[in-house]
């Protein structure tokens, strides 16, 4: 009795490890008496126990791998360190089982020769300015080369570009020379700009400072012209006046009965006013020079 309940435990035992699960992204490659059977995909399976046996669980998601940095001599024979990242994917599980030893180490070796036969046609410039067009290449040769063992490359890159020291300091000088001279040009077109903005401003405000001469000179002829007008006014004005007032007085005179000497006399102290003291030629009409001749006798007269 005991022995069936040992029988029966061990098939239950053998019967429980035939039954296989596959998860999702997973494979499995199986064989039967040592050669490739199928490969099992998600889901639940069976196998024959004793006589077949899985022979390899494959990972079907997206896989990445980060290479140590590799020793490449570019076209102009600089020697540098460049690490790569490789991005790859297996889409055929039979293939990736059986169509090499070693995949993985196989990318690896793959990807060193493969980069160091893109970066022999370039020189050092190309080299570190062609990234893009180096992951290009890479994936596209690498897609080609890895597509027999199932697996297919989605992306290549380049992590680092490790120039050697010698050259990294002469790049560093000529990036601080390359700064230094935008930084001068930068300073000469400041400069630049700022004589024009000054030179500018010159012109302006010597613009304006004419413009407000001339206005000063439009005002100061009007005020001329004012002050001209004004005097030739005040003057008219009393010219005028004093003729009123002459005109008063021999008025005043006809009435107190003056006779046509006084009258006379009283014309030449008009010319006399008129002529003020700064006329140099006086004009005196013969009538009156006859009355003066007059006074001048009568005075010689009294005197006597």
């Amino acid at each position: 009795m005991p022995y069936i309940i040992a029988l029966i435990i061990i098939a239950l035992i053998i019967l429980a490890s035939c039954v296989k699960i596959v998860p999702q992204a997973r494979a499995m490659v199986v064989e039967r008496l040592g050669g490739y059977l199928t490969t099992w995909s998600v889901g639940l399976h069976f196998k024959v126990p004793f006589i077949d046996r899985i022979a390899r669980k494959v990972n079907l998601k997206e896989q990445v791998i980060d290479f140590n940095p590799q020793p490449v001599i570019t076209k102009d024979n600089v020697t540098m360190q460049i690490d790569t990242v490789v991005f790859f994917q297996i889409t055929d599980p039979k293939l990736f089982a059986y169509g090499v030893e070693n995949p993985l180490m196989a990318i690896e070796n793959l990807t060193a020769t493969t980069l160091r036969n893109i970066i022999g046609d370039l020189e050092l410039d190309e080299t570190l300015t062609s990234r893009e067009l180096i992951n290009t290449k890479m994936r596209t040769q690498l897609d080609v080369a890895t597509d027999p063992w199932g697996i297919k490359v989605n992306r290549v890159e380049l992590k680092n570009i490790i120039p050697p020291a010698e050259i990294q300091d002469s790049m560093e000088k000529q990036m601080k020379a390359e700064r230094e001279r935008r930084e001068k040009i930068l300073q000469a077109e400041g400069e630049k700009k700022s004589t024009v903005l000054i030179a500018e401003g010159k012109k302006d405000q010597a613009i304006l400072q004419a413009q407000a001469d001339k206005e000063a000179q439009i005002l100061r002829a009007e005020a001329e012209k004012e002050r001209r007008i004004r005097e030739a006014e005040g003057e008219a004005e009393a010219i005028l006046k004093v003729q009123r007032a002459t005109a008063e007085g021999i008025k005043l005179l006809k009435e107190a009965g003056a006779d046509e000497a006084v009258l006379q006399l009283k014309s030449l102290e008009a010319f006399e006013k008129a002529a003020d003291g700064q006329a140099t030629k006086i004009i005196i009409p013969s009538d009156i020079q006859g009355i003066a001749g007059s006074v001048k006798s009568l005075v010689e007269v009294a005197k006597e």
